[in-house]
């Protein structure tokens, strides 16, 4: 009978892919994660450190805690305390582990250099403030492959595209959303961002040509809130609610924005999901707000395309979640995911491994994966270039660099063009400003700058030590 011909169990090497919490004492404890009603995901984690959206009175605060600090969080443990209004969303830089941005209700972006060892103090200086929005920011997220190209997107309706690295506003997408904006999500090279918006609509965008390049009204008939990412092969996989609320997953083309290439239902709860996508697997995870579960697909080029692979359960719901990159799992143990779930007072990792036999690396499991490297500057993408990520292997584990500065150059208004008319020549700068008295001044510079470098690294190394003096007598 047909029938059976469809019982043909599929090949994957991710039919068993098992999910697990970690014991008691690998969890992070007495956490007061922050209870803002908001769709973000409150967590960012990446090989060095795990941060957390928390509670505080009269600003906005976040904490940062080295990956190994597990247990106990001490109450004093100090604070990421910039911003002025409750913190929304955090992310971290793709290309370099000691930075983290911060958007806020109180309209400002912030971007901070978080040091290797903990700080005595809160953290209160941010590297750079962008300010350009008019109301809350609630969106933030790092360009894949180009340095210090950072996007927000806020209850203005407004996207903006920063250069981190001179504090400049690089573009400004206005006139393209005419209501709140749910998500923004990058494709795998940068070139082009998926938006789904509160007018019901997922727009694709070319961000440098200010075009909206395909949209599709109403991917989901409901009519609670919608997320869409791009998955491999530039399509994009689409959260919602049917006219019955129930949830659904979808998946697209971008060529025939019409038809679905898949559409399911999945259940009435109604959190908003939350996908998180591994480009290495084509595995996506869905974590619902509010629900104790995370259900994982395999996105696959044979109907019905979005394989249910297995649900992970547990007893607690989750507050937010963090997913950790793909260079700061665990390879030895076939860690193909790690997630780092919010509870109201902890925050418990869960671990996907694909168990194997052998202890060999499986590089099956293992493609080469973006590394840390950006791949353009700033300008370079800017002015229409592309690139794919840089990847790496990472067959004997990736081993975190040391902290790296994150330098911000403001650009000066007045380098950028000569006074104009026929005053210059008054210009006191004019020609009888010697040559040897040019390079004197820049001497004298050059030795400044020395010295201010090494006092800086005196300063580290003396904050260093003393944090190991403090850290002894614990």
């Amino acid at each position: 009978p047909p029938a059976m011909s469809r019982r043909v169990v599929r090949q994957s090497k991710f039919r068993h892919v098992f999910g697990q919490p970690v014991k008691a004492d690998q969890m992070y404890e007495d956490i007061r994660v922050s209870k803002v009603t908001c769709d973000s995901s409150f967590c960012a984690v990446n090989p060095k450190f795990v941060a957390i959206i928390v509670e505080s009175g009269g600003g906005g605060a976040f904490i940062v805690l080295p990956l190994a600090k597990t247990g106990r969080v001490d109450k004093n443990h100090p604070l990421v305390t910039g911003h002025t209004a409750p913190v929304l969303d955090i992310d971290w830089c793709p290309h370099n582990d000691n930075v983290i941005a911060s958007a806020s209700e109180d309209t400002t972006v912030m971007v901070w250099q978080i040091p290797d060892y903990v700080p005595v103090r809160n953290i209160t200086e941010p590297v750079v403030t962008l300010e350009g929005h008019s109301k809350r920011v609630s969106i933030i997220s790092w360009h894949p492959t180009a340095r210090n190209v950072l996007l927000s997107a806020g209850c203005d309706n407004l996207v903006i595209l920063w250069n981190v690295g001179t504090g400049e506003m690089l573009l400004a997408l206005d006139d393209m959303h005419t209501d709140l904006i749910y998500n923004v999500g990058w494709n795998r090279n940068g070139s082009l961002l998926v938006t789904t918006c509160k007018d019901k609509k997922v727009r694709v965008i070319d961000p440098r040509k200010q075009q909206i390049i395909a949209e599709k009204t109403k991917p989901h008939d409901g009519t609670r809130p919608i997320r869409a990412i791009f998955v491999a092969d530039g399509k994009i996989f689409t959260t919602g609610f049917s006219k019955m609320s129930e949830r659904q997953l979808g998946l697209w083309d971008l060529n025939n924005f019409e038809e679905p290439i898949a559409l399911q239902e999945m259940d009435t709860s109604n959190g908003v999901l939350l996908p998180f996508y591994d480009a290495d697997s084509s595995i996506v995870y869905l974590c619902g707000k509010g629900d104790s579960s995370i259900r994982y697909f395999e996105i696959t080029d044979e109907a019905p395309y979005v394989h249910y692979l297995n649900t992970y359960s547990s007893k607690e719901p989750q507050r937010g979640m963090g997913f950790m990159p793909k260079r700061g799992l665990d390879v030895s143990k076939c860690e193909i995911a790690r997630f780092f779930k919010l509870h109201e007072r902890k925050c418990e990792p869960i671990v996907m491994t694909v168990p194997r036999k052998s202890d060999l690396f499986q590089d099956d499991l293992y493609p080469d994966t973006p590394g840390p490297e950006p791949a353009l500057e700033a300008d370079e993408w800017l002015s229409g270039k592309d690139a794919e990520p840089i990847l790496i292997s990472l067959r004997d584990g990736y081993v975190p660099i040391k902290n790296r500065e994150l330098k911000v150059v403001k650009k000066n208004i007045l380098d950028s063009k000569p006074p104009p008319g026929p005053r210059r020549s008054h210009s006191t700068c004019d020609s009888d400003f010697s040559q040897p008295a040019l390079e004197e001044v820049l001497e004298e510079i050059r030795a400044l700058k020395e010295m201010v470098q090494a006092q800086e690294k005196r300063i580290s190394d003396l904050e260093n030590k003393l944090c190991q003096f403090t850290n002894g007598t614990d």
